[in-house]
C-alpha cells in the first residue's frame, strides 16, 4: 500500500510540473535514471543536460503568462508518458510485486493527466495564473518529489487531495460553461435591437 501512494505522489508531481520530478528522481538516486524505463538507455550526462535545461523552461517561462501557453501544451501532451514512467520507476525502487507495476504506470500516467488538465482549464478562465499561485505549484511538485520517497503516505494523501480537487474543478466548470450558454451575449442582443428599433424607446423619434 505503501509503494502505491509513493507512485501516486511521484506522479501527481509531474502533474504540476513534467521535467522537475523526473530532474529530482536522478538526483536522490545513487544511480540516477537507471530505474527509470527510457532514460536508463540514454547517457547520464546527455539526460542531465536535458531536464536541467527544460526544468528551467518550466520554472522561468511558467512566470511569464505569453509562455505559460507553449508549456501548458508541452506539459500536457507529455504528462501522461511522464507520469507513467515516474510511477514506474517509484515502483521498481520500492521493489513492488511486478504484475502491479503496469497498472501503477497507467494509473499514474492518468492522474498526471488530469491534474494537467485541471491547471489547463483554470489557465484559460481565469486567463493566465497568478504568480502566486505559480510558486505555489513549484513548491508543491518538489514536495511530492520528496515525500515519495520520504514519506509516501502524506504524499499519497496530497495525492488524493489534488485529485478530488480536480473533480470539485470539473464540476463547477461545468456550471459555469451553462450559466455562460444560458447568458444572452452582447451580439444576440445586438441583432435583437436591430430587428426592432424601437424596443425600450418612449419618445418619438
Amino acid at each position: 500500500m505503501i509503494e502505491i501512494l509513493a507512485a501516486l505522489s511521484i506522479s501527481a508531481a509531474v502533474g504540476i510540473r513534467v521535467a522537475l520530478p523526473l530532474l529530482l528522481i536522478g538526483l536522490l538516486q545513487e544511480d540516477l535514471w537507471d530505474k527509470v524505463p527510457l532514460l536508463s538507455q540514454v547517457p547520464p550526462a546527455v539526460v542531465l543536460g536535458v531536464l536541467v535545461s527544460w526544468s528551467l523552461m518550466e520554472l522561468l517561462f511558467s512566470k511569464d503568462r505569453i509562455a505559460q501557453r507553449l508549456v501548458q501544451i508541452t506539459q500536457l501532451a507529455l504528462s501522461p508518458v511522464v507520469g507513467a514512467l515516474a510511477g514506474i520507476t517509484v515502483a521498481r525502487i520500492t521493489e513492488i510485486d511486478s504484475w502491479l507495476i503496469p497498472v501503477i504506470g497507467v494509473v499514474g500516467g492518468l492522474l498526471a493527466l488530469v491534474l494537467q488538465l485541471v491547471q489547463v482549464g483554470w489557465f484559460y478562465r481565469l486567463r493566465g495564473l497568478p504568480i502566486w499561485l505559480i510558486f505555489v505549484q513549484d513548491f508543491m511538485c518538489v514536495l511530492l518529489v520528496l515525500f515519495a520517497f520520504d514519506a509516501p503516505q502524506q504524499g499519497g494523501l496530497i495525492a488524493m487531495i489534488l485529485l478530488w480537487l480536480a473533480i470539485r474543478s470539473s464540476k463547477e466548470w461545468q456550471r459555469w460553461y451553462e450559466a455562460q450558454a444560458s447568458r444572452p451575449s452582447l451580439r444576440d442582443n445586438r441583432r435583437r435591437d436591430r430587428a426592432h428599433p424601437r424596443r425600450g424607446k418612449h419618445d418619438p423619434d
